[in-house]
This record gives C-alpha cells, sequence and structure tokens, in this order.
C-alpha cells in the first residue's frame, strides 16, 4: 500500500523533545519494515517549513532556515516524493465542491485530492478528525492515525 505523511508526522519526527516523537517514529519504522512506501509531496513540505521556522512561542519548532533546510533535504531523501500534476488543481476543485469544503480544510482537501490523483491510499496523520469527511469521498481513503500502527 502506498501512504501520504500529512505535515503533522514531520513536524513530530523533526522535534525528538515532542511528545509524540516516539510514536511518530515508531508508525514510519513500522511501516517500512511491513513494505508500505511512505510518501511525501510538495504540500506537506511547504507546510513543514512554514511550522518548523515560527517561533516556539507562535506553536512553531523555532528553527533556523539551514536546519529547516537540513530536515527537509532528510525527509527527502528517506519517502519519495509524488509531483505536482496539473490532474490536482481538478480533483481539489471536485472535492471541495462536493462535499461543501470551506476555511481552513481546503488545504486537507488538497492533501487527499494528491491521493487521489496518485493512487495513494492511505494518509498517516496525528489529525484522523479533520480528514474523516474527506476521506469517504469516491474513490476514498484511509486515514490512520500513528498511536494505530
Amino acid at each position: 500500500m502506498a501512504y501520504l505523511l500529512d505535515t503533522n508526522v514531520l513536524v513530530r519526527l523533526a522535534n525528538a523533545a515532542d511528545l509524540r516523537y516516539a510514536i511518530a517514529d515508531r508508525a514510519v519504522m513500522e511501516l517500512h519494515r511491513r513494505g508500505e512506501v511512505l510518501h511525501l509531496t510538495p504540500q506537506v513540505l511547504i507546510e513543514f517549513r512554514n511550522v518548523a521556522t515560527r517561533p516556539l512561542a507562535l506553536n512553531g519548532l523555532g528553527l533556523s532556515t539551514a536546519d529547516a533546510e537540513i530536515q527537509s533535504v532528510g525527509f527527502e531523501t528517506r519517502f519519495p516524493l509524488l509531483a505536482e500534476t496539473p490532474d490536482i488543481y481538478p480533483a481539489w476543485k471536485a472535492l471541495v465542491a462536493a462535499l461543501g469544503i470551506i476555511g481552513r480544510q481546503v488545504h486537507d482537501a488538497r492533501i487527499v485530492a494528491i491521493c487521489h490523483v496518485h493512487a495513494v491510499t492511505h494518509l498517516l496523520t496525528f489529525n484522523v478528525a479533520h480528514f474523516a469527511r474527506l476521506a469517504g469521498h469516491a474513490p476514498g481513503i484511509v486515514v490512520v492515525d500513528p498511536a494505530s500502527v
């Protein structure tokens, strides 16, 4: 099966002091052990950069741009990057129209659209509730909490 890693998984993997670091690390290691392919997308890496370089006081990691780049390169080395293709926008547009998606959830809908376009069947995320409504839209995806792996 193919998995897409959500931004919040990368944020935990980049911060060993985070309480969920061990959960994220264990889930990734177990999925690799099972032979699953774990992917990233440019959107997730862009969102990671946002959180990574945001100050701690603003719920970020407070990394320098150089340290955020080192982390990003490490992720790109470990996990194959799914291409941004022209098919993503129409898939996203159909999804938000069908489900009446508004506000911040438009970003989550884009993640699901990327999964649909690239035939990625699973999404690894700590925010399972954010994707519940989106996951069932055809062709559907399986949303997996790292703690359940």
